[in-house]
């Protein structure tokens, strides 16, 4: 019974060193976590799993494995009351570009079209970029590519 209690206590608290050294004591047969990582992972799918456990942290976990790319162990008739407690939080970029001459007019879907690839390139490398960072690219290539097209 004492180690049901401790893995419920390192659930509960997220306690990943502790869920590491109880689990390589209790079961040292099976595949250990190879990082913390791997072990707050882990962490986290079996509380969703838990029915036991309160909702608040069932949900919790249940956002943070599907922001981080994994999948839930949550049931589906809780996964709706889960997403109303912690909504996903969806990024954005908003990129407009007009001219105010001819010339203008006519290089500014070009111009559009290199930030945009700025962007797509930055979140395909980058899980999430700070914001600044994307600004400051975009505004490059926007610079860039006037330069190529039109000059200084």
């Amino acid at each position: 019974m004492h180690h049901a209690d401790e893995f419920a206590r390192c659930l509960v608290t997220c306690d990943v060193a502790g869920i590491r050294r109880l689990f390589k004591h209790v079961r040292p047969d099976l595949p250990q976590p190879k990082t913390d990582h791997e072990a707050l992972m882990a962490i986290h799918h079996a509380r969703t799993q838990a029915a036991t456990f309160n909702f608040r942290l069932r949900a919790y976990s249940h956002a943070w494995l599907l922001d981080h790319g994994y999948p839930s162990g949550l049931p589906d008739g809780l996964k709706p009351k889960a997403e109303r407690l912690y909504p996903r939080v969806q990024e954005a970029v908003g990129i407009a570009c007009k001219g105010n001459s001819e010339i203008g007019r006519a290089i500014a879907p070009i111009v559009q079209r290199a930030m945009s690839d700025v962007v797509m390139d930055i979140y395909a490398t980058n899980r999430s970029p700070d914001p600044a960072l994307v600004k400051l690219r975009m505004m490059e290539a926007r610079t860039m590519t006037v330069k190529k097209l039109i000059g200084t």
